[in-house]
């Protein structure tokens, strides 16, 4: 969906972004190898079998630092290019990311390979577009983080360092603010436990990969039998004098007709490929990166209630079982080791819940809320808001660093709830992430932020389970993400753009108010 073009930019970044193309072989090409059979297997095994292991000294992934977080005071008429700037970023570790798997025999070979042909150049590259965005903040008056330069280095993560399974603590859903589910400790197992699916013989030796169909996770460590975890659902918020305790449902669909793209129109607006990873859209049927609000306006809706041109969009759920997709040769798709059969929910539910603690004020139109954290492997799980469950176990356990392994019978469930405090004056911020807020432990908005409807959401899906042999994981299922974030649970995310007509925002606020069920 949408075109494959950029926007215009200046001749400098025009420089900057063929400086980046530089990184990737291939012509700029993501090139994945795909490591089907280890060289001890038979050419008639199936994927996800056992599989030589990868060295544990091998580097995982490139870890740089999230710039666009540190952004948070970014003049309005600077967002449009900073955004351009920070998607430059994104390209970049995606290229450099690319070229750590594909050199593995160079590593092998040399211990200063990463460094100096990768990590170093990177670098450099990313001081160049620093150095634009703080001449982009500045030329309109404003003041760039005087900590910019710092944020240029990136460094190689080993397998043991990356943040994967393990004990999930304070795990249950809440509406209140400690983020839907509380906060998740990094636990004992790491994503390198159990090792790598290893590589394939070449000419030069073994080339290894970290894990999956595409070479970059997931890893068994990624998993747990949901059986074999123990209850860690918090109970809500208590419902206080003044609560606003009715919901709204509106049914938008599955994503049947198959409406994908690879953009982020909040993150990266006129930016192609933005995301690097494939979304479902359901809601409003006109959104990719050059969409506008007057876009929205004037779209379709799969929505039953037509009034809802809200925009409801995630990353989509693959199946890692040898099978490829439409997108198996295309950017966003298996070109950036997003990889595997894609699967359409067999449910889909949109729910707008209130406050245990106030009423709820209407949400503004073309409000902007991203929950979660696409890159919590490099980030860490500060901004973590995933929950993987299963029929059956969702009162009792929710996960945000492992995928669930449901018994016989049982569907895997993804679920999320939004920040519900918004600051009553933005639809968006720089970072896209100031202007809203997750109430506190007890249910209350701060520093002034208004309650606003709560957007809940409830994802499910048929997957056969996968099963783990002798430390590998075989028919892995996997939410799509960034190449360098290895496919890990926690990264799970979830989109949305408000935008109604016909008064819905404030009949979906006052039914909520009157604790009425409404839809």
């Amino acid at each position: 969906m949408g075109r494959n073009t950029r926007k215009r930019r200046t001749p400098l970044a025009t420089k900057a972004i063929a400086a980046s193309a530089a990184l990737a072989l291939g012509g700029g090409g993501l090139i994945w190898a795909n490591f089907y059979a280890s060289a001890h297997e038979s050419d008639n095994q199936s994927w996800g079998g056992n599989q030589t292991k990868a060295a544990t000294a091998q580097v995982a992934t490139i870890s740089c630092p999230d710039v666009g977080q540190k952004l948070t005071n970014v003049p309005a008429q600077a967002r449009t290019e900073v955004a351009g700037e920070l998607a430059n970023l994104d390209r970049q570790i995606t290229d450099a990311y690319q070229r750590l798997a594909t050199t593995r025999d160079a590593q092998a070979r040399d211990a200063s390979f990463v460094q100096n042909s990768i990590l170093q150049p990177l670098q450099d590259r990313r001081k160049a577009i620093l150095d634009r965005i703080r001449l982009e903040i500045t030329r309109v008056g404003g003041t760039a983080p005087s900590s910019l330069d710092t944020l240029a280095t990136c460094t190689a993560q080993n397998a043991n360092q990356t943040t994967a399974g393990g004990q999930q603590q304070n795990g249950g859903q809440q509406q209140g603010g400690q983020q839907q589910g509380g906060q998740q400790q990094n636990g004992g197992q790491q994503q390198g436990g159990q090792q790598q699916n290893g590589g394939q013989q070449g000419q030069n030796g073994q080339q290894g990969n970290i894990g999956g169909q595409a070479g970059n996770g997931p890893v068994a460590a990624d998993f747990v039998d949901i059986t074999k975890v123990q209850a860690n659902v918090k109970a809500k918020p208590r419902a206080g004098r003044n609560a606003s305790t009715g919901s709204f449902t509106t049914r938008c669909g599955v994503n049947a007709n198959k409406n994908h793209n690879t953009d982020n129109v909040i993150v990266a607006p006129g930016v192609a490929n933005g995301a690097h990873h494939l979304h479902d859209y359901v809601g409003n049927q006109k959104v990719n990166a050059f969409s506008s609000n007057q876009t929205f306006l004037q779209a379709a809706t799969s929505c039953q209630n037509q009034s809802d041109l809200s925009s409801y969009y995630w990353p989509v759920v693959r199946v890692q079982d040898g099978t490829q997709d439409f997108d198996q040769n295309a950017d966003g798709g298996g070109k950036e080791g997003n990889v595997g059969r894609i699967l359409t929910p067999v449910q889909a539910q949109i729910k707008y819940v209130g406050s245990p603690r106030s009423k709820v004020v209407s949400m503004p139109q073309f409000l902007r809320i991203i929950t979660g954290d696409a890159k919590t492997t490099t980030n860490g799980l500060a901004n973590a808001n995933a929950h993987w469950s299963c029929t059956g176990f969702e009162n009792k356990v929710q996960l945000t660093t492992q995928y669930p392994i449901c018994p016989q019978g049982s569907k895997v469930v993804r679920t999320f709830a939004f920040q519900s405090c918004w600051d009553g004056q933005n639809v968006d911020s720089a970072n896209h992430r100031t202007h809203v807020a997750f109430a506190d432990a007890n249910g209350n908005c701060q520093n002034g932020f208004k309650a606003i409807p709560q957007l809940t959401m409830r994802l499910v899906y048929n997957i056969t389970p996968p099963t783990i042999q002798n430390g590998q994981v075989k028919n892995a299922y996997a939410v799509d993400g960034f190449p360098e974030q290895l496919h890990k649970a926690a990264t799970d995310h979830d989109d949305f753009i408000s935008v109604t007509k016909n008064g819905l925002a404030n009949k979906i606020a006052n039914c909520v108010n009157r604790g009425q069920n409404c839809s």
